[in-house]
């Protein structure tokens, strides 16, 4: 079996041609530049079994690529601890790019999914929102901080940010020219005012095309069909997942969104149970806890999953809303598997809800 591992870079990228066969010895090195037609020159030429590579910002093309030319692609997960190298005193790309490949040969390499491209750039755009309302906030926080260091601080919660609250502070703002001696923080209102202007004006664009994109999805309307998620959860759920049918269970989903505990278990020691992995997608985690700490103000199922696990202790508090985040995006992911919208859970399904952190994790 000839196996071709690429380890990619900026502007050149180095891979190694490795036949099973022949091993470690019979390795072939060689460098390319790191652009389609250098990429698909090498496959058409080495004519690979199998193309490895890294993940990172030009993995997604090189395996489009790969598919084009019908070569089978792995993709190598960098951050999983088996790619980590630990106490190594001589590390090269032609070593990665050899490492991919026997790890691919011995079938232990970790591995992630590379979704279509029209999926890869929806993705993109959902997080680039999320950078830019990020961006939006730091804004507000920095006019907030102008006014604080005056002793006049902002008042009204986000009644600021209206129509009629931006007009009063138009009213303190200065372009250079026209400030007075001893009033340059007017000029920093000015410009901080026009950057949020220019920011929401981005946000409404891309939320725009969000909305045109979700309209040519069903799935992202009917995971909305669920009590407490909106446009923005139901878009990440579906970009992030992308396909339901990959998953075998709800423990899959709920670990694939790092949303299930770091385990410590070796010869006589007890077993322990840690902080959650936080691996996977960082917004989609931080989308389901938002919307789970709202939840557990009024959605009946969302409290008793909260309740049950929270054990009326404040310190269990954010154990427990890990496990409704959990469950709840379990539960989407079986929605969207089966076809089927929201049903309420039956109340003897609440019942067996509680009780312990277990019992939250949620399955299909």
């Amino acid at each position: 079996m000839k196996i071709l591992a690429i380890d990619l870079g900026k502007r050149k990228s180095v891979f190694c041609e490795y036949q099973t066969a022949g091993g470690e010895a019979g390795a072939i090195y060689g460098k390319i530049d790191t652009h389609r037609q250098g990429v698909e020159a090498l496959l058409i030429r080495v004519r690979p079994d199998r193309l490895v590579i890294e993940a990172g910002s030009a993995s997604g093309w090189v395996a489009d690529v790969a598919r084009e030319l019908r070569v089978p692609v792995q993709v190598a997960n960098v951050n999983d601890p088996r790619w980590h190298w630990k106490k190594v005193k001589n590390k090269s790309d032609r070593k990665d790019g050899l490492k991919m490949a026997q790890m691919s040969q011995l079938d232990c390499l970790p591995m992630v999914h590379v979704p279509h491209p029209r999926t890869r750039q929806w993705r993109s755009l959902i997080e680039y929102r999320a950078g830019l309302v990020s961006r939006r906030t730091a804004v507000k926080n920095s006019i907030r901080a102008i006014y604080d260091r005056r002793g006049c601080c902002l008042i009204g919660g986000d009644h600021v940010w209206t129509k009629a609250g931006l007009a009063d502070l138009q009213k303190d703002a200065r372009p250079a020219a026209k400030a007075a001696a001893g009033e340059l923080w007017r000029v920093q209102v000015y410009c901080e005012l026009r950057e949020l202007e220019s920011v929401q004006r981005d946000i409404d664009e891309v939320e725009e095309a969000l909305a045109g994109e979700a309209r040519e999805r069903p799935e992202v309307k009917l995971l909305q069909t669920a009590p407490m998620v909106g446009p923005r959860l139901s878009e990440t759920v579906a970009a992030v997942l992308d396909d339901p049918h990959r998953f075998a269970n709800g423990r899959e989903v709920g670990a694939y969104a790092g949303l299930t505990p770091r385990q410590w278990d070796s010869g006589q020691s007890v077993h322990r149970e840690g902080q959650v992995s936080r691996q996977g997608h960082a917004l989609l985690r931080a989308l389901l806890v938002e919307v789970s700490w709202l939840g557990v103000r009024s959605v009946p199922w969302m409290i008793k999953v909260y309740e049950g696990v929270r054990r009326g202790s404040d310190k269990r508090k954010k154990v427990a809303i890990v496990a409704v985040a959990r469950r709840l995006l379990v539960r989407l992911w079986a929605m969207w598997r089966d076809g089927t919208p929201w049903r309420d859970p039956q109340p003897a399904a609440l019942a067996d809800a509680g009780g312990s952190l277990a019992a939250a994790e949620g399955c299909s």
